[in-house]
């Protein structure tokens, strides 16, 4: 099989490992989830992650507390994602490395942009923890910043709605999917495919995203292929 890209970038949330548990780890859901991963990089295309950590806890929802410390709590809800996921691609046969963007050398390495570009071109699947390790940055913009270091050629973002919509398609059945956008469109619209500092970033260094279901698994293999799935966003907004 062909594939279209060489190296990507896959975002998954952290709910999409929870499965339809809605908290922690579903063992089932990774397992299917990591057996796409494999089948993706026997095709031999280089793949990251970064993953998410909502099925754990979230920095806005800490109330009253210091929203610094939140989001280190949310960055550590990461870590132990990429853990999980590690663990289980590990158990798929596939050689996996997990990097924290908060050294904790016991459990991982410290993201360094070299050595994790050099365990891509090994064939390794890097896993990329602790988000950016800053507070009051997300996820999204942790994949955003990781694509672009590691000259990844497109993020995978993937979701639990299969394309973006010009809203919610669970609440209103009449709404509009796109099949390609642009980032302007993304940002001018308030879309919220991804937070606006990691459109902004993506947008500035020309840095393509899919975006699409992962109720479907398979998919991540399709999106790799090249097939016509999800909303492609683009700078000019053409697939």
């Amino acid at each position: 099989m062909n594939t279209k890209y060489k190296r990507v970038l896959l975002k998954i949330s952290g709910e999409a490992l929870a499965g339809d548990k809605g908290f922690g780890l579903n063992p089932d859901t990774m397992h299917e989830i990591c057996e796409n991963i494999k089948k993706v990089t026997d095709l031999g295309v280089q793949v990251s992650i970064v993953v998410g950590g909502g099925n754990i806890w979230r920095g806005r929802s800490g109330g009253s507390m210091d929203r610094t410390r939140a989001d280190h709590m949310g960055m550590l809800a990461t870590c132990i994602n990429a853990l999980g996921l590690c663990s289980e691609l590990e158990n798929c046969g596939v050689i996996t490395r997990v990097e924290t963007a908060i050294e904790m050398r016991q459990i991982a390495e410290p993201y360094i942009r070299l050595r994790a570009i050099r365990h891509l071109e090994k064939g390794r699947v890097v896993i990329f923890g602790g988000g950016t390790g800053n507070p009051f940055m997300s996820t999204d913009t942790a994949a955003a910043l990781r694509a672009i270091e590691t000259d990844s050629e497109v993020i995978l973002l993937a979701k639990k709605v299969d394309a973006v919509y010009d809203s919610d398609p669970n609440i209103n059945p009449n709404a509009k999917k796109f099949d390609a956008l642009s980032f302007s469109d993304i940002l001018s619209k308030e879309l919220g495919v991804m937070d606006s500092t990691a459109a902004s970033m993506c947008r500035d260094n020309n840095m393509p995203i899919l975006v699409f279901g992962l109720d479907k698994p398979e998919n991540i293999i399709k999106a790799v292929s090249g097939e016509k799935i999800g909303t492609l966003v683009t700078k000019d907004g053409n697939r």
